[in-house]
Protein backbone atom coordinates (compact mmCIF):
# COMPACT_ATOMS: atom_id res chain seq x y z
CA UNK A 1 0.00 0.00 0.00
CA UNK A 2 1.23 3.15 -0.97
CA UNK A 3 1.96 5.75 1.80
CA UNK A 4 0.04 8.57 2.19
CA UNK A 5 2.94 11.12 1.76
CA UNK A 6 2.97 9.32 -2.13
CA UNK A 7 -0.62 10.11 -2.63
CA UNK A 8 -0.21 13.65 -1.32
CA UNK A 9 2.76 13.91 -3.12
CA UNK A 10 0.63 12.50 -6.47
CA UNK A 11 -2.09 14.90 -6.12
CA UNK A 12 0.10 18.06 -5.81
CA UNK A 13 2.12 17.39 -8.44
CA UNK A 14 -0.26 15.97 -11.14
CA UNK A 15 -2.87 18.95 -10.15
CA UNK A 16 -0.02 21.35 -10.97
CA UNK A 17 0.92 19.19 -14.20
CA UNK A 18 -3.08 19.74 -15.34
CA UNK A 19 -1.73 23.26 -16.15
CA UNK A 20 1.48 22.95 -17.38
CA UNK A 21 0.17 19.82 -20.24
CA UNK A 22 -1.69 22.04 -22.17
CA UNK A 23 1.45 24.16 -23.41
CA UNK A 24 2.96 20.93 -24.60
CA UNK A 25 3.33 19.36 -28.23
CA UNK A 26 -0.36 19.44 -30.04
CA UNK A 27 -1.29 16.13 -30.14
CA UNK A 28 -2.49 16.68 -33.95
CA UNK A 29 1.34 17.54 -34.74
CA UNK A 30 1.70 13.78 -34.38
CA UNK A 31 1.23 10.89 -37.18
CA UNK A 32 -1.03 8.31 -36.06
CA UNK A 33 0.57 5.48 -35.14
CA UNK A 34 -0.29 2.78 -38.03
CA UNK A 35 0.58 -1.24 -38.57
CA UNK A 36 1.86 -2.47 -41.54
CA UNK A 37 -1.53 -3.17 -43.23
CA UNK A 38 -2.55 0.23 -42.25
CA UNK A 39 -4.24 -0.04 -39.30
CA UNK A 40 -4.51 2.81 -36.21
CA UNK A 41 -2.52 1.39 -33.04
CA UNK A 42 -3.53 2.51 -29.82
CA UNK A 43 -2.38 1.27 -26.44
CA UNK A 44 -4.12 0.09 -23.63
CA UNK A 45 -2.46 0.36 -20.52
CA UNK A 46 -3.97 -1.74 -17.95
CA UNK A 47 -3.12 -3.07 -14.14
CA UNK A 48 -4.47 -6.31 -14.45
CA UNK A 49 -2.18 -9.54 -13.59
CA UNK A 50 -2.49 -13.26 -13.64
CA UNK A 51 -6.01 -14.49 -15.14
CA UNK A 52 -6.85 -10.97 -15.31
CA UNK A 53 -3.91 -10.10 -17.97
CA UNK A 54 -4.72 -13.15 -19.80
CA UNK A 55 -8.62 -12.25 -20.10
CA UNK A 56 -7.74 -8.99 -21.33
CA UNK A 57 -5.09 -10.22 -23.50
CA UNK A 58 -7.70 -12.83 -25.22
CA UNK A 59 -10.25 -10.07 -25.57
CA UNK A 60 -8.00 -7.61 -27.15
CA UNK A 61 -6.62 -9.93 -29.52
CA UNK A 62 -10.82 -11.17 -30.33
CA UNK A 63 -11.12 -7.43 -30.30
CA UNK A 64 -8.25 -6.61 -33.32
CA UNK A 65 -9.39 -10.03 -35.58
CA UNK A 66 -13.48 -8.35 -35.07
CA UNK A 67 -12.68 -5.52 -37.84
CA UNK A 68 -9.62 -4.05 -39.78
CA UNK A 69 -9.43 -0.92 -38.65
CA UNK A 70 -7.85 -0.81 -35.16
CA UNK A 71 -5.21 -2.46 -33.49
CA UNK A 72 -5.53 -2.38 -29.28
CA UNK A 73 -1.88 -2.86 -27.78
CA UNK A 74 -2.71 -4.26 -24.16
CA UNK A 75 -0.01 -3.05 -22.12
CA UNK A 76 0.52 -3.86 -18.33
CA UNK A 77 1.52 -1.11 -16.14
CA UNK A 78 1.90 -2.66 -13.00
CA UNK A 79 -0.25 -1.76 -9.93
CA UNK A 80 -3.13 1.06 -10.10
CA UNK A 81 -0.52 3.38 -8.04
CA UNK A 82 2.39 2.71 -10.48
CA UNK A 83 0.33 3.00 -13.57
CA UNK A 84 -1.22 6.00 -12.44
CA UNK A 85 2.27 7.41 -12.00
CA UNK A 86 3.35 6.70 -15.12
CA UNK A 87 0.55 8.19 -16.41
CA UNK A 88 1.07 11.72 -14.54
CA UNK A 89 4.60 11.81 -16.79
CA UNK A 90 2.60 12.01 -20.04
CA UNK A 91 -0.87 12.47 -19.38
CA UNK A 92 -2.68 15.34 -21.31
CA UNK A 93 0.07 14.83 -24.16
CA UNK A 94 0.44 13.28 -27.43
CA UNK A 95 2.45 10.47 -25.46
CA UNK A 96 -0.35 9.41 -23.23
CA UNK A 97 -1.74 5.84 -23.90
CA UNK A 98 -5.51 6.08 -25.29
CA UNK A 99 -6.83 4.14 -22.63
CA UNK A 100 -6.07 3.83 -19.14
CA UNK A 101 -7.25 1.54 -16.18
CA UNK A 102 -7.59 3.48 -13.45
CA UNK A 103 -8.98 2.01 -9.80
CA UNK A 104 -12.55 3.77 -8.56
CA UNK A 105 -10.77 6.12 -5.92
CA UNK A 106 -8.60 8.03 -8.28
CA UNK A 107 -12.00 9.01 -9.62
CA UNK A 108 -11.87 12.35 -8.99
CA UNK A 109 -8.29 12.86 -9.04
CA UNK A 110 -8.81 12.05 -12.64
CA UNK A 111 -11.77 14.14 -13.43
CA UNK A 112 -9.93 17.28 -12.46
CA UNK A 113 -6.42 16.37 -13.93
CA UNK A 114 -6.74 17.77 -17.36
CA UNK A 115 -6.05 14.31 -19.01
CA UNK A 116 -8.77 12.69 -20.05
CA UNK A 117 -12.25 13.41 -21.96
CA UNK A 118 -15.16 12.34 -20.67
CA UNK A 119 -16.61 9.20 -21.92
CA UNK A 120 -20.30 11.43 -22.14
CA UNK A 121 -19.07 13.48 -25.17
CA UNK A 122 -18.43 10.35 -27.35
CA UNK A 123 -21.72 8.49 -25.71
CA UNK A 124 -23.77 11.66 -27.39
CA UNK A 125 -21.94 11.82 -30.44
CA UNK A 126 -22.70 8.25 -30.83
CA UNK A 127 -26.04 8.37 -29.28
CA UNK A 128 -24.71 4.68 -27.59
CA UNK A 129 -27.57 3.78 -25.38
CA UNK A 130 -26.18 3.58 -21.76
CA UNK A 131 -29.55 1.83 -20.15
CA UNK A 132 -28.04 -1.29 -21.52
CA UNK A 133 -25.39 -1.37 -18.40
CA UNK A 134 -25.80 -1.66 -15.07
CA UNK A 135 -27.25 1.54 -13.65
CA UNK A 136 -25.67 0.69 -9.99
CA UNK A 137 -22.09 0.36 -11.71
CA UNK A 138 -22.66 3.14 -13.45
CA UNK A 139 -24.41 5.57 -10.71
CA UNK A 140 -20.25 5.75 -9.07
CA UNK A 141 -18.45 7.22 -12.43
CA UNK A 142 -21.63 9.99 -13.37
CA UNK A 143 -20.65 13.24 -11.77
CA UNK A 144 -23.67 15.97 -12.24
CA UNK A 145 -25.25 12.97 -14.78
CA UNK A 146 -21.98 12.91 -16.92
CA UNK A 147 -20.27 9.56 -16.66
CA UNK A 148 -16.20 10.17 -17.37
CA UNK A 149 -14.79 6.63 -17.83
CA UNK A 150 -16.38 3.51 -18.91
CA UNK A 151 -16.59 0.98 -15.62
CA UNK A 152 -14.84 -2.03 -16.22
CA UNK A 153 -13.86 -4.75 -13.97
CA UNK A 154 -16.09 -3.68 -10.94
CA UNK A 155 -16.69 -5.60 -7.67
CA UNK A 156 -18.08 -5.42 -3.92
CA UNK A 157 -17.63 -6.74 -1.10
CA UNK A 158 -19.25 -10.15 0.03
CA UNK A 159 -19.44 -12.27 3.41
CA UNK A 160 -18.23 -15.53 2.72
CA UNK A 161 -18.56 -18.74 5.29
CA UNK A 162 -17.88 -22.40 6.14
CA UNK A 163 -21.19 -24.48 5.74
CA UNK A 164 -19.62 -26.88 7.48
CA UNK A 165 -18.36 -24.94 10.77
CA UNK A 166 -21.99 -23.88 10.40
CA UNK A 167 -23.68 -27.25 10.88
CA UNK A 168 -21.30 -27.96 13.29
CA UNK A 169 -21.80 -25.27 15.50
CA UNK A 170 -25.53 -26.01 15.32
CA UNK A 171 -26.27 -22.53 12.80
CA UNK A 172 -28.12 -23.10 9.89
CA UNK A 173 -25.80 -22.93 6.63
CA UNK A 174 -28.17 -21.89 4.26
CA UNK A 175 -29.07 -18.73 6.46
CA UNK A 176 -26.54 -16.41 7.42
CA UNK A 177 -26.54 -13.86 9.89
CA UNK A 178 -27.02 -10.80 8.07
CA UNK A 179 -27.09 -8.48 10.98
CA UNK A 180 -24.12 -6.71 13.44
CA UNK A 181 -25.51 -8.40 16.15
CA UNK A 182 -26.69 -11.99 14.59
CA UNK A 183 -22.65 -11.99 13.08
CA UNK A 184 -21.34 -11.05 17.08
CA UNK A 185 -23.83 -14.46 18.08
CA UNK A 186 -22.39 -16.81 15.50
CA UNK A 187 -19.07 -15.77 15.49
CA UNK A 188 -19.77 -16.80 19.56
CA UNK A 189 -20.69 -20.34 18.56
CA UNK A 190 -18.44 -20.67 15.87
CA UNK A 191 -15.05 -19.95 17.48
CA UNK A 192 -13.10 -22.67 18.84
CA UNK A 193 -9.31 -23.71 19.84
CA UNK A 194 -8.27 -23.11 16.11
CA UNK A 195 -10.78 -21.29 14.33
CA UNK A 196 -12.11 -17.89 14.55
CA UNK A 197 -15.79 -16.71 14.00
CA UNK A 198 -15.34 -14.03 11.77
CA UNK A 199 -12.88 -12.10 10.38
CA UNK A 200 -12.29 -8.70 7.84
CA UNK A 201 -9.20 -7.77 5.92
CA UNK A 202 -7.47 -4.29 7.45
CA UNK A 203 -8.59 -2.16 4.58
CA UNK A 204 -10.20 0.96 4.48
CA UNK A 205 -12.87 -0.44 1.69
CA UNK A 206 -14.67 -2.64 3.84
CA UNK A 207 -15.62 -0.15 6.40
CA UNK A 208 -16.40 2.30 3.39
CA UNK A 209 -18.87 -0.38 2.49
CA UNK A 210 -20.01 -1.47 5.89
CA UNK A 211 -20.63 2.93 6.68
CA UNK A 212 -22.64 2.98 3.07
CA UNK A 213 -25.25 0.17 3.58
CA UNK A 214 -26.24 1.76 6.66
CA UNK A 215 -26.65 5.35 4.67
CA UNK A 216 -24.01 6.55 5.72
CA UNK A 217 -22.05 9.24 4.02
CA UNK A 218 -17.96 9.16 4.03
CA UNK A 219 -17.98 12.87 3.52
CA UNK A 220 -19.70 16.03 3.41
CA UNK A 221 -21.36 17.73 0.14
CA UNK A 222 -23.55 14.97 -0.31
CA UNK A 223 -20.51 12.29 -0.57
CA UNK A 224 -18.47 15.14 -2.53
CA UNK A 225 -20.82 15.16 -5.57
CA UNK A 226 -22.30 18.26 -5.20
CA UNK A 227 -18.91 20.15 -4.43
CA UNK A 228 -15.30 19.23 -3.04
CA UNK A 229 -15.71 17.90 0.53
CA UNK A 230 -13.86 19.86 3.64
CA UNK A 231 -15.14 17.48 6.03
CA UNK A 232 -15.36 13.34 6.56
CA UNK A 233 -18.51 12.11 8.50
CA UNK A 234 -17.36 8.42 8.60
CA UNK A 235 -16.46 8.87 12.76
CA UNK A 236 -20.30 9.50 13.42
CA UNK A 237 -22.90 7.13 14.05
CA UNK A 238 -22.18 5.04 11.18
CA UNK A 239 -18.62 4.37 11.65
CA UNK A 240 -18.64 4.34 15.71
CA UNK A 241 -20.98 1.23 14.55
CA UNK A 242 -19.03 -0.50 12.39
CA UNK A 243 -16.52 0.01 15.18
CA UNK A 244 -18.00 -0.71 18.17
CA UNK A 245 -19.11 -4.48 15.89
CA UNK A 246 -15.73 -4.93 15.39
CA UNK A 247 -14.55 -3.89 18.97
CA UNK A 248 -16.64 -6.18 20.22
CA UNK A 249 -15.71 -9.03 18.71
CA UNK A 250 -12.00 -8.70 19.28
CA UNK A 251 -12.73 -8.18 22.84
CA UNK A 252 -14.39 -10.94 22.74
CA UNK A 253 -11.91 -13.39 21.23
CA UNK A 254 -14.16 -14.53 18.70
CA UNK A 255 -12.68 -11.98 16.13
CA UNK A 256 -9.36 -13.06 13.79
CA UNK A 257 -6.84 -10.26 13.36
CA UNK A 258 -5.10 -11.54 9.94
CA UNK A 259 -3.76 -8.33 8.66
CA UNK A 260 -3.77 -6.18 5.37
CA UNK A 261 -3.01 -8.82 3.17
CA UNK A 262 -5.44 -10.20 0.63
CA UNK A 263 -3.40 -13.71 0.29
CA UNK A 264 -3.17 -14.21 4.33
CA UNK A 265 -6.93 -13.37 4.93
CA UNK A 266 -8.12 -16.43 2.01
CA UNK A 267 -5.36 -18.69 3.16
CA UNK A 268 -6.70 -18.13 7.00
CA UNK A 269 -10.74 -19.01 5.64
CA UNK A 270 -9.39 -21.80 3.69
CA UNK A 271 -7.33 -23.50 6.02
CA UNK A 272 -10.51 -23.41 8.31
CA UNK A 273 -8.62 -20.42 10.70
CA UNK A 274 -11.79 -18.25 10.34
CA UNK A 275 -15.44 -19.70 9.78
CA UNK A 276 -16.67 -16.29 8.11
CA UNK A 277 -15.06 -12.70 6.64
CA UNK A 278 -15.27 -9.98 4.45
CA UNK A 279 -13.85 -10.86 0.83
CA UNK A 280 -14.45 -8.91 -2.69
CA UNK A 281 -17.10 -10.63 -5.18
CA UNK A 282 -14.05 -11.16 -7.22
CA UNK A 283 -12.58 -13.40 -4.78
CA UNK A 284 -15.68 -16.09 -4.86
CA UNK A 285 -14.07 -18.40 -7.73
CA UNK A 286 -10.51 -18.45 -5.81
CA UNK A 287 -12.42 -19.16 -2.60
CA UNK A 288 -14.53 -21.93 -3.87
CA UNK A 289 -11.81 -23.83 -5.39
CA UNK A 290 -9.03 -23.53 -2.74
CA UNK A 291 -11.51 -24.47 0.12
CA UNK A 292 -11.97 -27.96 1.25
CA UNK A 293 -15.60 -27.45 2.55
CA UNK A 294 -18.50 -25.88 0.95
CA UNK A 295 -18.40 -22.19 0.75
CA UNK A 296 -21.69 -19.97 1.32
CA UNK A 297 -21.65 -16.17 0.03
CA UNK A 298 -23.63 -13.59 1.73
CA UNK A 299 -24.92 -10.26 1.58
CA UNK A 300 -22.59 -8.21 4.02
CA UNK A 301 -24.24 -7.25 7.34
CA UNK A 302 -25.40 -4.22 8.28
CA UNK A 303 -26.33 -2.46 11.62
CA UNK A 304 -29.68 -3.92 13.68
CA UNK A 305 -31.40 -0.57 13.87
CA UNK A 306 -30.88 0.14 9.94
CA UNK A 307 -32.36 -1.06 6.81
CA UNK A 308 -29.50 -2.16 4.53
CA UNK A 309 -28.95 -0.10 1.62
CA UNK A 310 -26.70 -1.73 -0.45
CA UNK A 311 -22.78 -1.43 -1.64
CA UNK A 312 -20.23 0.23 -3.39
CA UNK A 313 -18.93 -0.36 -6.81
CA UNK A 314 -15.28 -1.10 -6.43
CA UNK A 315 -12.94 -2.04 -8.72
CA UNK A 316 -11.75 0.12 -11.91
CA UNK A 317 -12.91 1.53 -14.83
CA UNK A 318 -11.17 2.78 -18.93
CA UNK A 319 -10.57 6.19 -19.23
CA UNK A 320 -10.30 7.99 -22.52
CA UNK A 321 -7.09 10.43 -22.80
CA UNK A 322 -7.25 14.09 -23.67
CA UNK A 323 -4.66 15.34 -26.35
CA UNK A 324 -4.31 12.33 -28.81
CA UNK A 325 -5.06 12.27 -31.97
CA UNK A 326 -8.66 11.86 -32.87
CA UNK A 327 -8.20 8.90 -35.16
CA UNK A 328 -7.15 7.08 -31.71
CA UNK A 329 -10.18 8.35 -29.41
CA UNK A 330 -12.02 6.64 -32.15
CA UNK A 331 -10.20 3.30 -31.77
CA UNK A 332 -10.27 3.80 -28.14
CA UNK A 333 -14.39 4.61 -28.52
CA UNK A 334 -14.62 1.80 -30.67
CA UNK A 335 -12.43 -0.98 -28.40
CA UNK A 336 -14.46 0.14 -25.71
CA UNK A 337 -18.24 -0.40 -27.01
CA UNK A 338 -16.27 -3.86 -27.74
CA UNK A 339 -15.86 -4.47 -24.21
CA UNK A 340 -19.02 -3.67 -23.34
CA UNK A 341 -20.93 -6.27 -25.19
CA UNK A 342 -22.54 -9.39 -23.39
CA UNK A 343 -20.08 -11.99 -25.19
CA UNK A 344 -17.06 -9.94 -24.45
CA UNK A 345 -18.30 -9.18 -20.95
CA UNK A 346 -19.79 -12.82 -20.26
CA UNK A 347 -15.90 -14.15 -20.76
CA UNK A 348 -14.44 -11.20 -18.10
CA UNK A 349 -17.02 -12.84 -15.89
CA UNK A 350 -16.73 -16.10 -15.58
CA UNK A 351 -12.67 -15.72 -16.07
CA UNK A 352 -12.16 -13.13 -13.80
CA UNK A 353 -15.20 -13.13 -11.11
CA UNK A 354 -15.85 -9.40 -11.87
CA UNK A 355 -19.38 -8.72 -12.31
CA UNK A 356 -20.70 -8.03 -15.94
CA UNK A 357 -21.19 -4.39 -16.73
CA UNK A 358 -23.81 -5.31 -19.07
CA UNK A 359 -26.60 -7.70 -17.18
CA UNK A 360 -27.15 -9.12 -20.90
CA UNK A 361 -24.48 -11.26 -20.13
CA UNK A 362 -25.67 -13.09 -17.37
CA UNK A 363 -28.35 -14.51 -19.91
CA UNK A 364 -25.39 -15.74 -21.91
CA UNK A 365 -25.62 -20.07 -21.82
CA UNK A 366 -21.78 -20.15 -20.32
CA UNK A 367 -22.77 -18.11 -17.44
CA UNK A 368 -25.97 -20.12 -17.01
CA UNK A 369 -24.36 -23.07 -16.52
CA UNK A 370 -21.79 -21.47 -14.31
CA UNK A 371 -24.41 -20.27 -11.78
CA UNK A 372 -26.45 -23.84 -11.85
CA UNK A 373 -22.99 -25.19 -10.92
CA UNK A 374 -21.69 -22.49 -8.10
CA UNK A 375 -25.26 -20.49 -7.33
CA UNK A 376 -22.90 -18.55 -4.80
CA UNK A 377 -21.81 -16.33 -8.24
CA UNK A 378 -25.28 -15.13 -8.22
CA UNK A 379 -25.54 -13.98 -4.93
CA UNK A 380 -22.95 -11.35 -5.35
CA UNK A 381 -25.09 -9.79 -8.44
CA UNK A 382 -28.57 -10.13 -6.10
CA UNK A 383 -26.51 -8.15 -3.44
CA UNK A 384 -25.92 -5.27 -6.39
CA UNK A 385 -28.92 -5.39 -8.09
CA UNK A 386 -30.90 -5.13 -4.69
CA UNK A 387 -28.67 -1.62 -3.98
CA UNK A 388 -30.70 0.93 -3.10
CA UNK A 389 -29.51 4.12 -5.42
CA UNK A 390 -28.64 7.15 -3.48
CA UNK A 391 -26.18 9.10 -2.09
CA UNK A 392 -24.22 6.76 0.40
CA UNK A 393 -24.27 3.81 -2.15
CA UNK A 394 -23.10 5.94 -5.24
CA UNK A 395 -19.77 6.37 -3.16
CA UNK A 396 -17.57 9.19 -1.75
CA UNK A 397 -15.31 11.30 -4.25
CA UNK A 398 -12.29 12.82 -3.28
CA UNK A 399 -9.37 13.48 -4.17
CA UNK A 400 -7.19 11.96 -1.87
CA UNK A 401 -8.80 8.67 -0.86
CA UNK A 402 -6.08 6.23 -0.42
CA UNK A 403 -4.66 8.58 2.17
CA UNK A 404 -7.71 8.09 4.12
CA UNK A 405 -8.04 4.23 3.31
CA UNK A 406 -4.42 4.39 5.23
CA UNK A 407 -6.16 6.79 8.03
CA UNK A 408 -8.44 3.71 8.56
CA UNK A 409 -6.29 0.84 8.70
CA UNK A 410 -3.89 2.99 11.38
CA UNK A 411 -7.37 3.38 13.26
CA UNK A 412 -8.29 -0.32 12.70
CA UNK A 413 -5.10 -1.77 13.92
CA UNK A 414 -5.07 0.55 16.70
CA UNK A 415 -8.68 -0.60 17.94
CA UNK A 416 -7.54 -3.79 18.10
CA UNK A 417 -4.77 -2.75 20.09
CA UNK A 418 -7.53 -2.31 22.56
CA UNK A 419 -7.73 1.35 22.45
CA UNK A 420 -11.69 3.36 22.28
CA UNK A 421 -13.16 3.06 18.85
CA UNK A 422 -14.46 6.74 19.17
CA UNK A 423 -10.78 7.52 20.10
CA UNK A 424 -9.25 5.96 17.09
CA UNK A 425 -11.95 6.49 14.99
CA UNK A 426 -12.05 10.77 15.12
CA UNK A 427 -8.69 10.64 14.68
CA UNK A 428 -8.60 9.26 11.14
CA UNK A 429 -11.40 11.74 10.39
CA UNK A 430 -9.00 14.68 11.71
CA UNK A 431 -5.92 12.86 9.46
CA UNK A 432 -8.55 12.89 6.66
CA UNK A 433 -9.59 16.47 7.05
CA UNK A 434 -6.05 17.35 7.36
CA UNK A 435 -5.65 15.71 3.65
CA UNK A 436 -8.51 17.03 1.78
CA UNK A 437 -7.36 20.56 3.08
CA UNK A 438 -4.36 20.40 1.36
CA UNK A 439 -5.78 18.88 -1.38
CA UNK A 440 -8.49 21.76 -1.73
CA UNK A 441 -5.62 24.29 -1.43
CA UNK A 442 -3.29 22.96 -4.04
CA UNK A 443 -6.35 22.50 -6.20
CA UNK A 444 -7.09 26.35 -6.16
Amino acid sequence: MKSSLFWLLLVTIGLLAACTNSDKEDATEREVTKTEDGKVSIEFWHAMSGTGQESIDTIVKGFNESQDKYEVKAEFQGSYEESLTKLRGVGGTKDAPAITQVFEVGTKYMIESGYIEPMQSFIDKDNYDLSQLEENILNYYKVDGKLYSMPFNSSTPVMMYNKDAFKAAGLDPENAPATFSEVIEAAEKLTKDDMKGFSMLTYGWFFEQLVATQGGLYVNEDNGRSGDATEVLFNGAEGLNVFNFLDTMNKAGTFGNFGTNWDDIRAAFATEKVAMYMDSSAGVAGAIANAPFEVGVAYIPHADEVKRNGVVIGGASLWMSKGIAEEEQEAAWEFMKYMTTPEVQAKWHLDTGYFAINPAAYEEESVKAKWAEYPQFKVTVDQLQDTVPGLATQGALISVFPESRQQIVTALEELYQGKDPQEVLDKAAEGTNRAIEIANKTKK
